[in-house]
């Protein structure tokens, strides 16, 4: 499955076109089996991109396009769509529910799915070891809540969340920020399997130099994003 951004932009809400223009123009394809690293210094935009390229926030022109399917902003995402691409958000702590103990929290995507009311992890328990297993997570962990753990844990376990639903599209933001190098060698290792798998990944991280070990394309978001460049 592949990734497009077609012709994107967006702009700050409450701002004036020109002034909160944050993207313009931007195009940026991931071909299913491979990886593109995304470079970007800090508030250029790229966190923004990727929520807009995982289709959890409308741009305000242009299309995503989730293996050739054009999705413009207002176009309604099919469920079976949403459910293709998996997210990693820079936050661990920002983006888990502090009600919820990992094991719940990574098979949430599953209750989504399957339209239960709460996450179902007895239901999952090989899947969940075997997510564990994959980042390296200690599965005793699994019972712990989010204050209970490391930011490090914590992102292993977003991570494996993002992977529950096995998805074509996996899209990374700043996956590897908070581990050590161990871990972080483990984990881009496992989304590299993923590329193998077929799946179209992409990944926003500051630390090029592991990017580069992994990524089949380098982009630099400067290069694609026409905001702020002169006419």
């Amino acid at each position: 499955m592949s990734l497009e951004l077609a012709d994107v932009s967006y702009t700050h809400p409450g701002t004036a076109p020109t002034s909160g223009k944050l993207l313009e123009a931007l195009n940026l394809r991931v071909g299913a089996g491979e990886i593109t690293g995304l470079g970007a210094p800090s508030g250029a935009g790229k966190s923004t991109l990727l929520r807009i390229a995982a289709l959890m926030t409308p741009a305000a022109s242009g299309a995503v396009l989730v293996n050739g399917q054009a999705f413009a902003p207002g176009t309604p995402v099919p469920p079976r769509v949403r459910q293709s691409i998996g997210m990693v958000l820079q936050s661990p702590r920002a983006a888990a529910d502090p009600r919820l103990r990992l094991d719940a929290l990574i098979c949430a995507p599953l209750a989504i799915r399957d339209r239960t009311l709460r996450p179902q992890p007895r239901r999952h328990a090989k899947l969940l070891a075997e997510l564990a297993e994959a980042v390296q997570l200690d599965p005793a962990l699994l019972r712990h809540y989010p204050h209970q753990v490391s930011d490090g844990q914590l992102q292993r376990a977003m991570v494996a969340r993002a992977l529950a639903l096995d998805p074509e599209v996996l899209i990374c933001d700043e996956p590897t920020a908070q581990l050590d190098a161990g871990t972080k060698a483990v984990i881009l290792e496992l989304l590299s399997v993923r590329a193998a798998a077929g799946a179209a990944v992409l990944i926003a991280s500051h630390d090029r130099a592991a990017l580069s070990r992994v990524a089949h394309t380098m982009v630099d978001l400067a290069d694609v994003n026409h905001a702020g460049c002169p006419s």
